[in-house]
């Protein structure tokens, strides 16, 4: 029987060969938001996994918007510029798709990157940090820097920033946007009645304080070719008292349905302190894309530690979701998809040159050569090649 992960899937103009999403995985490594040649090693990698779609990670619309100093971004031509050239290499030799996520990292910005933290949670002035800005001024926790809360000029100009990196994304190839609206980062944080207390048209009941992320979406659709698919990562609850609640999702979701999104995919918390997590095992945010999938009647990924093909296969096969991302599975191993595969009795293209090195094209390759498998091992026995 045919595997469910490894059928195409069709979002917008676009067809996937296949249901495994490379999840934005944040490198902090890029130079004044410039992509540096380690972007080159960690994307190539993923370009010849034979996964379904790349997602670049998640880029600052500003630099304002980083939550790194070393943070990916997108709003100056020395950006576009790299990414341009990043994705043209990369499509010499793998004809992937390759999406980018844009994020604004609103009061969460000016941080170190993960490995940094024994120095502090901030970047300070003197280290070239910045104050961030967000929905109110009211920092993470007290010890976090206050943000500037945005006004009608700043709403319009962080509206724009939007604009201005999706159609930057277009012309450096990308196929498909991802929006985040997820993780505490300021789209987010509109949403969360813990981080909006506004009293104008962008607070007060959810959909005032859904209005902004709904304006971003809306605009960054209509200056985004309507072939090309955009996806939002939302968030299914904020796990603390008095946040948002995977209800909420629902709502959000088929707000975003009627602008034309093509996909969401729900994630959870890290907008405010004093997560009570549920047990963090494989799958455990999949409930979320199952309920907004089925009550929001949208196309949904989902995410959360999903290790294993025959677990990825599960959730596709029970109609769950619609795609899962893997993130800490395919950095840990970059053949997650051929593996996959493999497993579950499908076959998946690979370059050329390492067709060798792959269980699904042993059986042809020892043919080919003259070679013999050993049985029961998995392992060819070639008499110069040993």
């Amino acid at each position: 029987m045919p595997s469910h992960l490894f059928t195409p899937i069709k979002l917008a103009g676009l067809t996937l060969k296949n249901r495994v999403i490379i999840s934005p995985l944040c490198q902090f490594s890029a130079v004044d938001g410039t992509a540096s040649p380690w972007h080159w090693a960690h994307i190539g990698q993923f370009a010849q996994s034979g996964a379904g779609l790349c997602i670049f990670e998640a880029t600052a619309v500003s630099a304002v918007g980083r939550i790194t100093p070393g943070c990916l971004g997108l709003y100056s031509d020395a950006n576009e510029a790299a990414l341009t050239k990043l994705l043209a290499d990369v499509r010499s030799f793998s004809d992937m798709p390759m999406g980018i996520q844009l994020d604004h990292a609103g009061r969460k910005a000016s941080t170190r990157p993960t490995w940094d933290l024994h120095k502090g949670q901030f970047v300070s002035d003197e280290e070239g940090g910045w104050t961030p800005e967000g929905p109110s001024p009211q920092p993470f926790t007290p010890e976090w820097r206050t943000p500037i809360e945005l006004d009608a000029e700043g709403l319009k100009r962080v509206r724009d920033k939007f604009v201005e990196a999706a159609r930057r994304a277009d012309r450096c190839g990308f196929d498909v946007i991802e929006i985040h609206a997820a993780h505490g980062y300021l789209l987010h944080e509109f949403c969360s009645p813990l981080t909006n207390h506004r009293i104008d048209e962008y607070g007060g009941d959810l959909l005032g304080r859904l209005r902004f992320p709904l304006e971003v979406a809306s605009a960054i659709r209509a200056a985004f070719p309507a072939h090309k698919p955009v996806g939002v990562r939302i968030t299914g609850e904020d796990w603390v008292e008095g946040g948002l609640t995977l209800d909420d999702a629902v709502v959000f979701a088929k707000e975003l349905k009627k602008i034309g999104m093509d996909y969401v995919i729900p994630s959870a918390g890290n907008v405010a302190p004093g997560m009570k997590l549920p047990p963090v095992k494989p799958g455990y945010m999949v409930h979320f894309a199952e309920k907004v999938k089925r009550e929001a009647e949208i196309t949904t990924m989902t995410v959360g530690m999903i290790f294993e093909p025959q677990h990825a296969e599960e959730i596709i096969a029970s109609g769950k979701a619609d795609m899962v991302a893997i993130g800490r599975a395919i950095m840990d191993n970059p053949r997650w998809p051929w593996h996959a595969a493999t497993a579950l009795g499908e076959r998946i293209e690979t370059p050329k040159q390492y067709a060798r090195s792959s269980p699904q094209h042993w059986p042809a390759y020892a043919q080919v050569h003259g070679v013999a498998l050993r049985e029961g091992e998995g392992v060819m026995s070639h008499p110069t090649r040993e």
